[in-house]
């Protein structure tokens, strides 16, 4: 018979993988979100899944896409582009990239990051897929691999179009994933606060690059439907949050905004590491292995964001379901911390085993096959 084995183990501080969301402050804007990327908790939020006009917001995915395309080699960073008629006239800002004189990749990515250029947005859209509606179906396609469930691409610009639009909280979920899955190309591109190209110099447009030191991306947007819009990213003592602000009324304003969302956050939590990567949480049984225990923890550690003051009243409780049979593969779930704050619960968090097991033998495995017939 199935037993549910329960060790209770009171904690001093907790890590939550889910999202925990507080009253954030007041702030002038349409929506936004601000999460810690170190725990991948939700600090605050207003009308996080309302839908509205990305702007240049969209050129995340478009830089998202392109580097997914570099890392599988379908695209080299020095390769050469050659310029379209359609990239060439484009409107809106631009790194004024020419037909008759072809650009690399990285070139055009830093027109597209630093200048939010659409001619580059356009180029590279052309050079990778062949146009932009197929380069805007893997956009698409993307966007659902990562679980954007309320965005919708039409274009690879942000230009103004039926159905092209996105929420605060799909906006967090990508700036988040551009972060994790492209950190070299991130650090390279998205705190440069300038740009020469075409012996054209142009300023990146996040002035925040300036502003806070630890600020070191990520992108703005404006349109008049969307209004001004701003995704910041920072890092304070090992901690990076993030923050998605939409439909401020100026770019002065979505500035401050979004700075005094970000020191919200710095003031009113801290940044907790529960469990270092790999470091065991406790050993769990195994049956059928020829070890009888394995080492279960947390493959990339476990880091908790909480209100100032509250670490004291989390408790947690670990929890298995045995049998836990071998042949047991490295990072196979093996159990969930169930945490609390108070009386509140906060969440279920896998716990996965450290350390391949190995099937027992013939005379181990038969051995606990009696046991657990008898158990």
């Amino acid at each position: 018979m199935r037993a549910l084995l329960v060790a209770t183990v009171l904690l001093s501080f907790l890590a939550a993988a889910q999202a925990q969301t507080q009253t954030g402050p007041q702030l002038a804007g349409k929506a936004w979100v601000l999460a810690d990327l170190s725990s991948g908790q939700v600090l605050a939020e207003e009308k996080a899944d309302k839908r509205f006009a990305p702007a240049s917001l969209t050129k995340l995915m478009t830089a998202y896409v392109v580097f997914s395309a570099l890392r599988e080699k379908a695209l080299a960073a020095t390769a050469a582009v050659q310029v379209s008629e359609r990239a060439w006239h484009t409107g809106g800002s631009r790194m004024f990239i020419q037909p008759d004189k072809p650009v690399s990749v990285q070139e055009l990515l830093l027109g597209l990051v630093v200048h939010s250029g659409n001619d580059a947005a356009l180029a590279l859209a052309e050079a990778l897929a062949g146009s932009e509606a197929a380069f805007v179906a893997l956009m698409n396609r993307e966007a659902a691999r990562l679980g954007m469930a309320h965005t919708t691409y039409a274009n690879a610009t942000g230009f103004s179009a039926p159905g092209h639009a996105s929420t605060a909280r799909d906006l967090y979920v990508l700036a988040a994933a551009l972060i994790r899955d492209f950190p070299d190309e991130y650090a390279r591109y998205y705190a440069q606060k300038e740009f020469r190209y075409n012996d054209i110099t142009q300023m990146n447009r996040n002035r925040l690059l300036w502003l806070d030191p630890s600020v070191d991306g990520v992108k703005t947007g404006y349109t008049e439907d969307a209004g001004y819009c701003l995704i910041a990213s920072s890092q304070r003592g090992g901690r990076r949050l993030l923050s998605v602000l939409l439909g401020a009324s100026t770019e002065y304003a979505r500035t401050q905004e979004s700075q005094k969302l970000l020191n919200w956050g710095y003031q009113n939590f801290d940044g907790v590491q529960l469990y270092a990567p790999g470091e065991a949480v406790k050993s769990v049984q195994v049956w059928k292995g020829a070890e009888t225990t394995v080492a279960a923890g947390f493959a990339r550690g476990l880091v908790v964001t909480v209100p100032k003051g509250a670490a004291g009243k989390l408790q947690a409780e670990l929890l298995t379901l045995p049998p836990v049979l071998a042949p047991v593969p490295k990072g196979h779930k093996v159990g969930v911390l169930r945490v609390t704050l108070g009386s509140e619960p906060l969440g279920e968090y896998p716990v996965v085993a450290l350390q391949r097991v190995a099937a027992a033998g013939f005379v181990g495995r038969a051995w606990d096959t009696l046991r657990l017939w008898v158990k």
